[in-house]
């Protein structure tokens, strides 16, 4: 257990404080809000008018060819300075790079391949550094070391080092793998393992560098068996089955030890899977026919700031300098004001920081933009891209009315009217918004009543609604184009989505780990494991590393309850590779114990669906189901990617150890 928690309140004189909770349980402030040297105060609001990323072109039939490249973007108000990021763009057309990335539309049954190129190199073909601070102290990629290390897991590349003092951050070429979230019964070498990553195509990389990670050339092998043979320096090819119920998507890199850096940096888009079944999509009640969603999205070469009604909406939480720059945090002091020792005179890394808040908000790459709208129903894929930061959305004019109708894995199986939506990160939101009541003329502000802090389900603080707890602003200010003929939400039929039932059950813990003495009690790493709960906590409870032998190992086709008992004093977004599942209900628990000490709630409305991310609150047991597809090598982990990075990731595989398969 945490027992110093660090976290951001007001102060008597209103402004957000960074406070912690010392060792008598009294709070105390100990520094300003955390960020750049760009204030979010001084960032003018909803002056910028939201980007709709257009469809990602194809470079053949069902085929992408889509790379990252670094470029500047004017992601603050002009005349602010623009920022340097990363992010996705077809090789056939250099327009298409933007952050964040076009989307990728699908269609159900139909499969599509991308070549995902890492083109993070300087137009001379020499590699690019981070734009942010690498430590190199976590069980991360590590292409140091690692050239000519053996596949058996006594290398030392995909390892934590060892060192005889404290390193700087890493500055060499950048490894990427990219995955995409909410893909079911994909293969697992097209999963964007993390441990599958590989290096531009450089003329610069080091002597002894290793090029590409652990499971790479296995599963280069294995895609050769498939048919997929387009895989070379730098550059790796991926085949997507699209064979699930239609549902919104994204994709994002997954690198070992990385991930929250590479994400942070910008490379992330939305992939949408539609389905032209009728028994796939609502239709109306008491009617035979098919419902009308509001549409359309933006298209391939579309104008992102054109008029459509279905608009794919990312949130994230970033922070910036005055130059325009992003700002991430390159000590651990930005944490919690531990200045070290560190590694190796301690167990704390030097860099990494266990959350990461940032103080402005960014929507679809703009901070704080507007939407020009008519008064009618629009739908929304919303998506939580931030880095640590739960958000609870609302939109400030009672005369808005909001109805979820589906979540990760497609179409829930009844409509919600919704006041607020929490979302953690990762998760995903398809929701219907009816402007048609409000006054024309009227601006609507969508509101963050989350906190500024780690997420644990109540108690909390509201975020600054001077700036984090704004999100972006809509004008109903448009006449309407054509009367609204798009079905009423509270009319919808949704499509059958037949129970999950059944199946074994697997105890698994979300931990947390502290440092030893002499700075005992500072957190250093998120942790998952198993639990034994007929032993108990803590006797019962085995931590595990990303390292250790997998301990999840489901058998094709079954299905399995997993229990996810959170001994933490957060909330963690869980995250399974390729499947969906249901939530079966949350428990409260004994925290010291682990037992269950209260009835069972069965999930909210929002969760009566398919789902990949979910929230596990603390002191409580939460029980998901799912049925498991192709044997392979998988992860899930938590979805707070500074967790992610650092211990709170596991493999598991489904079905037995394959042949040749890395130790």
């Amino acid at each position: 257990m945490i027992t110093r928690r660090t976290f951001l309140k007001f102060s008597s004189a209103g402004a957000l404080t960074l406070y912690a909770v010392n060792e008598f349980g009294v709070e105390e402030a100990i520094a300003a809000i955390p960020g750049g040297t760009l204030p979010p105060r001084a960032i003018p609001k909803f002056v910028t008018p939201l980007v709709k990323p257009p469809a990602m072109p194809t470079s053949g039939a069902d085929h992408y060819s889509i790379a990252v490249r670094q470029f500047s973007q004017q992601i603050l108000p002009a005349p602010l300075q623009p920022t340097t990021v990363w992010s996705y763009g077809s090789t056939t057309d250099a327009l298409t790079f933007n952050y964040p990335a076009f989307t990728i539309e699908a269609t159900r049954g139909t499969p599509t391949t991308v070549t995902w190129i890492n083109e993070l190199r300087n137009g001379d073909g020499s590699f690019l550094p981070h734009l942010l601070p690498v430590d190199p102290t976590l069980h991360w990629a590590n292409p140091p070391n690692g050239r000519d290390a053996p596949m058996n897991g006594t290398g030392t590349r995909d390892s934590r080092p060892v060192f005889a003092a404290t390193p700087g951050p890493y500055t060499g070429p950048v490894p990427i793998v990219t995955h995409v979230h909410g893909m079911e019964r994909v293969e697992d070498w097209s999963d964007g393992y993390a441990e599958a990553w590989y290096l531009p195509d450089a003329t610069n990389i080091p002597a002894g560098f290793a090029t590409h990670g652990t499971w790479y050339e296995f599963f280069k092998d294995k895609a050769a068996s498939a048919g997929v043979t387009d895989w070379g320096a730098g550059y790796a090819t991926f085949a997507y089955p699209n064979s699930q119920r239609p549902s919104t998507a994204w994709y994002h890199d997954h690198t070992l030890g990385m991930t929250r850096l590479n994400v942070y940096a910008g490379p992330a888009g939305f992939y949408l899977i539609r389905s032209t079944s009728s028994d796939d999509n609502p239709t109306i009640t008491g009617e035979a026919g098919a419902a009308v969603l509001p549409g359309p999205a933006p298209g391939v070469g579309a104008d992102p700031f054109g008029t459509y009604y279905e608009i794919p909406i990312a949130i994230q939480d970033r922070s910036f300098n005055e130059n325009g720059s992003l700002f991430y945090p390159d000590t651990r002091a930005f944490f919690d004001g531990f200045p070290g020792p560190y590694i190796p005179d301690s167990d704390i890394s030097p860099i990494w920081n266990p959350e990461f808040f940032g103080n402005c908000i960014v929507v679809n790459g703009t901070t704080w933009p507007f939407l020009e709208i008519e008064p009618r129903r629009y739908r929304f894929r919303l998506l939580n891209g931030c880095q640590s930061r739960f958000l609870i959305l609302r939109f400030d004019d009672p005369k808005v009315e909001a109805w979820q109708i589906g979540t990760e894995g497609g179409f829930l199986r009844a409509p919600t009217k919704l006041n607020q939506i929490l979302m953690a990160p990762a998760e995903r939101a398809d929701v219907i918004v009816d402007f048609s009541q409000v006054k024309f003329g009227t601006n609507v502000t969508l509101l963050n009543m989350g906190p500024d802090a780690p997420f644990a389900g109540g108690g909390f603080r509201r975020a600054d609604p001077r700036s984090t707890g704004l999100v972006m602003q809509f004008r109903v200010n448009q006449p309407l184009v054509a009367a609204d003929d798009t079905t009423p939400p509270e009319q919808l039929v949704m499509p059958a989505l037949s129970p999950l039932t059944g199946g074994p059950v697997r105890q698994l813990a979300l931990l947390e780990m502290e440092s030893e003495p002499p700075e005992d009690g500072l957190p250093i790493e998120a942790r998952l494991g198993t639990f034994d709960p007929t032993v108990g906590a803590p006797d019962g409870i085995v931590f595990k590393k990303w390292e250790d032998e997998e301990t999840e190992n489901p058998a094709p086709g079954v299905t399995e309850v997993w229990e996810l008992y959170n001994f933490t004093a957060d909330a963690h977004p869980i995250h399974i590779h390729e499947v969906f599942f249901e939530i079966v209900n949350r428990q409260r628990m004994d925290k010291k114990t682990g037992v269950p000490i209260q009835t069972a709630a069965p999930p909210g409305p929002t969760e009566n669906g398919r789902k990949d991310t979910v929230i596990a609150y603390p002191g409580e047991v939460t029980r998901i189901r799912m049925t498991f597809g192709l044997g392979g090598q998988y992860v899930w982990h938590c979805h707070i990617l500074e967790h992610e990075d650092n211990e709170m990731m596991r493999p598991y595989r489904i079905g037995p150890a394959q042949p040749g398969q890395p130790g």
